[in-house]
């Protein structure tokens, strides 16, 4: 059976729009992790030292902040709750520029920071074989999104 334009002119545009929503996931992906990526990655310059957890409450974990430079110590600095693993749990952090707030560096810091990265690439696996059509892809775009989820589940 032959196909008539107009039906390869609607292929086309819903592979077009399959690709937008695949980079539209990416890109937000990217973004999010971006946000609390660059504290680690772009590091230098920055408050490093050790946080040990005191606290918790529903969204944030304190502690004091022992610097391990010439920054200055505080007394009580925060972190997300999902980052602090328990009370008494030392690890080493950076401080957010201008802020009482830090990030967990090192490997599991790292890991967690690309979390949404993560989820990106498993839900545009989803697209990919779905409305793309391409398993291959799909199947490495999500087992990378699967390894890196539980990387940092493992990590943390």
């Amino acid at each position: 059976m032959k196909r008539s334009s107009s039906h390869r002119a609607l292929i086309h545009i819903r592979n077009a729009a399959m690709g937008g929503v695949v980079l539209l996931l990416l890109v937000a992906g990217v973004f999010s992790s971006w946000s609390t990526a660059h504290h680690i990655i772009l590091a230098k310059g920055r408050e490093h030292g050790t946080m040990t957890v005191t606290g918790c409450g529903a969204d944030v974990c304190t502690g004091p902040f022992a610097p391990s430079g010439q920054a200055a110590a505080r007394s009580r600095v925060t972190i997300k709750k999902s980052v602090a693993v328990r009370r008494g749990d030392r690890f080493p952090v950076v401080v957010k520029p201008g802020t009482d707030d830090v990030v967990r560096t090192g490997a599991p810091g790292f890991l967690h920071a690309w979390v949404p990265l993560g989820g990106a690439l498993v839900l545009a696996a989803l697209v990919i074989g779905g409305g793309l059509r391409l398993p291959r892809i799909a199947w490495g775009t999500g087992i990378a999104g699967g390894v890196l989820l539980g990387a940092t589940f493992i990590a943390l």
